[in-house]
Parts: structure tokens; C-alpha cells; sequence
């Protein structure tokens, strides 16, 4: 240890983040929010004050009703039948057509992140108005003549508070920043304005009533969507596609850039989407150095292992658990495992990509697996698939079983092929030891991979040199149901050759292996979705009016 020279072997350029430093993904409080939030605290503190004193609430009525009258006055015989319908319609309507509007885009637009946090938002603003309201007890404008629908105590104003709501949300969850988002957060100030001034025109509500009700709400509205949806991590994009590609452009581009500098050594110079139709677990890209050399790095965040928990249940509601199905519980343990599946894939000679690294982006957040990339590879359903390939195919499953391996999700999109030389990819779901089951799930689906480029018979063939007729039997006796892959799944389907029976004639018979079956488990947790579903039903049902959906 003498001989150690302080600081040999560090690479320049790279750094570790201190713990003090925040990721670069943090959550985005921008200005504007900070200043909505510190409003919002203010008020807070008044109301403490009124809760112990009432010569503040006093003094504020009486600011109030010096600056209703004068608007009072200038009622009219054309304005006010205007002011009462502009009333009426934001105090029924507006919140309604607005909050439905938002929900079902967020739906359309598979933003289901977007569509809780409105629920939850409009839910907050509701219950603290009334709950402050209540608390407060504050009466109607003194001395006013009310011309339009009111009800309860005036402070907070609750139907400016959840029209304003709706809007900011509407803003956040359909619109992206600029500048659309921009221009509909102008239209929303209008409207509020208009509306605001309404209130007052028509005795319901004091000034400072709108005021209040409006700055409640934006402040909840942008703490709930900021903390828990940060545009950073949860961009909106102006496309519907698959949610597990997120944004690679803007904040979450530069935090990549530089993560992979600091931490692995590599410049980069271009971030590129590939392979986006056949991934549904995370997001590939190619990354060109400034060098011009080429890595792959796979993209995984708290999106996608919230995306593969919500697909493994209810593939086990409808199927049944699969023996060798596991959720994964962080981020970091699920890149962990696929970072150690590729060593030990490489180490058998199955023809992988040689990792390179796991770079983190935010702390148990996101992270990139960063690997070789195979450049002038396509997918072997593009390719000609010759005996050759064929035979690498099946050796390559000889070699995954001699090494007690399974990678559990063979379909052609991750069956590469590379000037001649079959290389597999996605080792996500791989598996150490695996059952005999799900070994036999692998050898089938190389083989009908195979198949949908050649014949079932020469492939069958051939498979007969490494595999016994036993193996090949059991193998095609386990593929049933859920043990395909989806893809693979399509493919076969829309053969016309019949693929799948071909094989189980060419096999010898065995006995078919059940695995949608079901257990205590399967029940319970099946009972267990119900009602909680059907809660959640009766409590959004039951919350529509407060918060302004009916």
C-alpha cells in the first residue's frame, strides 16, 4: 500500500457527485412557483391571525366593502343580466367542462400520472377551502344586494378557487411549456379576471375572497404537479406513444450528458431514440462521443419499474403468477441485475453486448445502463435466416442451459443478427438457475424465431443435433399462453404456416404444461384489486361535486 501513488488510475475528467450536490433531475420549482407558494403562506399566516384575533378580519371587511362599492354602483341595466350569466356559468359550468376536459385528455393522452394528480389537486383545494372557510366563518358582503348563486361562508371564494384549479391543471397536464402552455395560462387570467370581477359585481364574493380562492389553488395545483410530476422527469409530449419513452431533449438531455462525462469518461455529442417499437420497458438510444465513438444505453426510471409492477399484476390477475416472475423493488436493483445478467451472458458465450458501465442520472430515480453498440445489426426478422444462423440459434440456448442461465424474453427484436454472427440482446428478464420450465420456454421460442425466417422442419431438424426428442417435446408441451412474448406472439399468430402446431406434430407428444392456474393467492389478490377498485369508484363518484366535476 506504500507504493500507491494518491490519485493514480483516476481518469481525467471524471468525478463523483458529492452528497451536498443536488441530482440533476431535482424537482423544478421554478420562480413563479416559489412565489405562488410564499403567497400561499402568507394567507396562511393571516388566517392564524384571524383564528386568534378578529380586529384583523375586521379591517380587512371593511377594506373590502370600500372597494365593492364603487363597482356596486356601476351596476347597470346591460351589465349586470352579463355579470349574472358570466357568474352563473363559472360558478356551475366552467370548473366542469374544464376539470372533464383535462381528465379524459390525460387519459387519451396515457398521462395517468397527470390524471391522479388532478383528482388529488382539485381534492386538496376543496377540502382546505372548506376547511378554512368553515374555521373562518366569514359572512356574505355586508349591505350588498346579492344578485347572483351563492352559499356557505365567503373566504376562500370555493368556486374561483376550483375554476382556477382546473385551469392551472389543465395548463400542466395538456399543454407543453412554450408556448402553448404560455398562451393558455394568458386565456386563463382573463377568464379569471372576468369571472373574479363577476363575483364581486354581483355581491358574492368580496375582492379579497377572489383573490385568496385563486391563490389556494394555484399554490396546491403547482406543489402537487411540481413534486410529484416534474416536468423534467415527466415531460409532455405532443404525441400519444408508449410511456416508457421518455423526453431526451432539454433538462433530463443535459443531466445525461453530463452524468456520462463525469462518471464513465464519454463526451457526449449526440443522444438518439433507437429501437422504440419493439421496447416497452425502457428507452434505448445510441450516444455518439465526440470521438465518434458509439455506445447503446438503455434509459430506466421510476416510470418504468411503476409500468412493469402494474403489468405483472395484472398479468396475474387474468393468468396467474408465472413460477419465475419477481418484481423488482428500486430502480437501482432492477439496472443492478440487468448490468450483472450481461457479465454473466458474456461470460457463457451467448453473444451479447459487453457492458460498459451504470450511470446514474438521479438517485434512485434513473439511471443508464451503458453497453456496446452492435452497429450494422438488424433484426432477424429482416435477415435471411440460413442453416448457419440456425445453428447458432440453438447453440446459443446449449449454451445459456450449460451455464444455468434463461433469458426469458427470446422474440425476434432481440435476436440480432451482425454480418453473419446471431448476437441476443435485452437480458432484463434474465435468470439465474432457472426451472427446467422456463429453459424449455427458451428453446421453443428460439426455434419458432427461427421458423418465421425458414421452415419449421429444416429448423426442427437441426435441433434434433443439440437437443434430445425428449427436450424438444417438453419444450413445445411448456410454450403455451403468457411463456410467449408479445411480439413473438403476433408474429406466429399472423403466419400462415402455423407455426406453433407444426412444431407440436414434429414433436414427440407430451403432456401440455398448465400454468394459468389458479391459487389462494390469485383469489386474494384478486378479491383485494376488486375492492379497492370499487372503492376508489365510490369515493370519486361520491367527489365529483366537491370538486367541481358535477
Amino acid at each position: 500500500m506504500d507504493d500507491v501513488i494518491p490519485g493514480e488510475g483516476v481518469v481525467p475528467g471524471r468525478r463523483r457527485r458529492p452528497s451536498g450536490e443536488p441530482p440533476p433531475l431535482p424537482h423544478d420549482f421554478d420562480v413563479a412557483a416559489i412565489a405562488w407558494l410564499v403567497a400561499f403562506l402568507w394567507w396562511a399566516a393571516i388566517w392564524l391571525w384571524v383564528f386568534i384575533s378578529d380586529d384583523p378580519a375586521i379591517w380587512i371587511t371593511e377594506r373590502d366593502l370600500e372597494m365593492m362599492r364603487p363597482i356596486v354602483d356601476l351596476r347597470t341595466t346591460w351589465l349586470t343580466p352579463t355579470m349574472q350569466v358570466i357568474n352563473e356559468i363559472g360558478t356551475h359550468w366552467a370548473s366542469v367542462v374544464i376539470g372533464w376536459t383535462t381528465l379524459l385528455g390525460a387519459i387519451a393522452f396515457r398521462r395517468v400520472r397527470h390524471a391522479i394528480l388532478f383528482f388529488a389537486s382539485q381534492s386538496v383545494i376543496a377540502g382546505l377551502v372548506t376547511l378554512v372557510a368553515t374555521r373562518i366563518g366569514r359572512p356574505r358582503p355586508l349591505g350588498m344586494t346579492q344578485l347572483g348563486d351563492w352559499e356557505g361562508y365567503a373566504q376562500p371564494s370555493r368556486p374561483v378557487a376550483l375554476l382556477t384549479g382546473a385551469l392551472v391543471a389543465a395548463g400542466l397536464t395538456l399543454f407543453r411549456p412554450r408556448p402553448w402552455r404560455r398562451r393558455w395560462y394568458l386565456l386563463s387570467i382573463a377568464v379569471l379576471g372576468v369571472f373574479g370581477f363577476a363575483q364581486v359585481y354581483t355581491g358574492v364574493d368580496h375582492p379579497t375572497d377572489v383573490v385568496v380562492g385563486g391563490t389556494v389553488a394555484v399554490a396546491v395545483t403547482l406543489l402537487l404537479y411540481r413534486s410529484l410530476a416534474p416536468e423534467a422527469a415527466f415531460p409532455i409530449v405532443s404525441r400519444a406513444g408508449k410511456t416508457a419513452h421518455l423526453d431526451v431533449t432539454g433538462a433530463r438531455g443535459e443531466a445525461i450528458r453530463a452524468a456520462m462525462s463525469h462518471q464513465i469518461g464519454f463526451d457526449v455529442d449526440e443522444i438518439v431514440p433507437v429501437g422504440g417499437e419493439s421496447s416497452a420497458g425502457s428507452t434505448p438510444l445510441r450516444i455518439v462521443g465526440r470521438n465518434g465513438d458509439v455506445v447503446f444505453a438503455k434509459l430506466y426510471s421510476s416510470v418504468h419499474l411503476r409500468s412493469d409492477r402494474w403489468f405483472k399484476l395484472a398479468r396475474t390477475l387474468l393468468y396467474g403468477r408465472l413460477e419465475d416472475e419477481a418484481r423488482f423493488s428500486s430502480v437501482r436493483r432492477l439496472i443492478q441485475h440487468e448490468h450483472y445478467m450481461l457479465h454473466l451472458f458474456c461470460a457463457a458465450g451467448a453473444g451479447c453486448q459487453e457492458p460498459i458501465g451504470i450511470v446514474e442520472i438521479t438517485p434512485e430515480r434513473e439511471y443508464l445502463l451503458v453497453t456496446e453498440f452492435i452497429d450494422d445489426a438488424v433484426e432477424i426478422s429482416e435477415a435471411a435466416v440460413t442453416e448457419e444462423l440456425i445453428d447458432q440459434g440453438l447453440a446459443l440456448v446449449a449454451k445459456l442451459w450449460r451455464a444455468g442461465l434463461a433469458h426469458r424474453d427470446v422474440k425476434p427484436a432481440n435476436v440480432l443478427v451482425q454480418r453473419g454472427r446471431l448476437r441476443i440482446v435485452d437480458v432484463a428478464f434474465g435468470q439465474i438457475r432457472p426451472s427446467p420450465w422456463r429453459q424449455a420456454v427458451d428453446l421453443a421460442n428460439m426455434m419458432l424465431v427461427l421458423a418465421l425466417g425458414n421452415s419449421p422442419e429444416l429448423v426442427y431438424e437441426r435441433a434434433r443435433r443439440v437437443f434430445s426428442d425428449e427436450e424438444l417435446g417438453e419444450a413445445f408441451a411448456a410454450s403455451r399462453g403468457v411463456a410467449f412474448p408479445s411480439q413473438l406472439r403476433s408474429a406466429v399468430r399472423t403466419d400462415a404456416r402455423h407455426l406453433l402446431q407444426r412444431f407440436r406434430e414434429l414433436a414427440p407428444q407430451q403432456k401440455p404444461v398448465a400454468i394459468q392456474r389458479w391459487s389462494l393467492r390469485r383469489l386474494g389478490l384478486t378479491l383485494w384489486v376488486a375492492l379497492i377498485a370499487l372503492a376508489i369508484l365510490a369515493i370519486f363518484l361520491g367527489s365529483l361535486a366537491d370538486i367541481g366535476l358535477a
